[in-house]
């Protein structure tokens, strides 16, 4: 098929970082055209950017809470294509809100209060204790604090902004996170010091990806319609743990992630999200066995060789 033409929203914050720009340099390297935005620095004429209807597809890497989320919906809502689909951000950059259809899904993830002052968590049992409290809004590990007491709750401050905190039981674990990341049905694992134990030593490599943890993602991306995303995941006493949820990652550790974002992107671009997802809920109520499930997504690059998670989106 011939080359197309992209849009990237791509913000202030990450306009030095290598993932999206080094994704936009491939894509015009293997001939399509690219078109970056960096919504909060340049001027953008908004009704002609939409109205052009010039792009493809919409890209977007962007913070949490940055402008960047609304001119996607505003382009999705035009009519015009996204990666990931406008709709699906939203609710995993609120964490309130994740936790919220994590637990209306049946996913494994702690259970969540929301509070503006952190004081408000003092009502919650000292059963529950220690607590990781952390904006709902957060990203990149920013300001989360690991509570062992009540009493230390004085400590924190509510945020700046007025937006939520979210607090949720520390899960017994051994100091790293698992980050699990899926480009376009392909997911990666690798294994980095947690920032709640900053004094171990620093571990940052790809490993293997546990059957059942390849599983739990491919549930993830169904639930929320994601198809460039990204989740941490502890292995807890009781089995893997979804901690948090990202849309387009940094796929670091992954084997040339820019060729696979990038090849991720065109794809999508041609084909559309997967966003809405009926497969979703006979996905979480059917036990997944490995090898049962309809074919399409290969767990690969470091992963458990020949493996199979279960894709619903493969079987429409």
């Amino acid at each position: 098929m011939g080359h197309m033409r992209f849009c990237f929203l791509v913000e202030e914050h990450y306009r030095n970082d290598g993932m999206p720009l080094a994704v936009v340099e491939h894509l015009r390297a293997v001939g399509h055209r690219v078109d970056v935005l960096r919504p909060g620095a340049d001027l953008l004429d908004l009704a002609k950017l939409v109205r052009s209807g010039k792009h493809d597809a919409w890209v977007l890497k962007t913070v949490s809470g940055g402008p960047g989320l609304g001119l996607l919906e505003s382009a999705a809502a035009a009519g015009l294509t996204t990666v990931n689909d406008a709709r699906a951000i939203r609710p995993v950059r609120d964490k309130a809100q994740a936790a919220v259809v994590a637990a209306l899904h049946g996913l494994p993830m702690p259970r969540t209060w929301a509070a503006a002052d952190p004081a408000a968590f003092a009502a919650i049992g000292a059963r529950r204790y220690p607590l990781v409290v952390k904006p709902a809004d957060g990203s990149s590990g920013r300001a989360v604090h690991l509570v062992e007491r009540p009493e230390q709750l004085a400590e924190l401050t509510a945020p700046a902004d007025g937006g939520l905190l979210i607090a949720q039981p520390y899960v017994r674990n051994d100091g790293c996170d698992l980050k699990v990341y899926c480009a376009g049905g392909e997911f990666f694992a690798t294994l980095r010091t947690s920032p709640l134990h900053p004094h171990h030593p620093a571990v940052e490599r790809p490993v293997p990806l546990p059957r059942e943890v390849a599983a739990l993602a491919a549930q993830v991306g169904e639930v929320f319609g994601l198809d460039l995303y990204g989740l941490d995941v502890l292995l807890g006493p009781d089995g893997p743990v979804v901690v948090d949820v990202n849309d387009f990652p940094s796929f670091r550790q992954v084997p040339r992630a820019v060729e696979r974002v990038a090849d991720a992107v065109v794809r999508l671009a041609r084909t559309g999200s997967s966003w809405p997802t009926p497969g979703a809920r006979h996905l979480l109520t059917d036990a997944a066995v490995p090898g049962t499930a309809a074919p399409g997504t290969a767990v690969t690059g470091t992963a458990v060789p020949g493996a199979v998670v279960p894709d619903a989106r493969a079987a429409r």
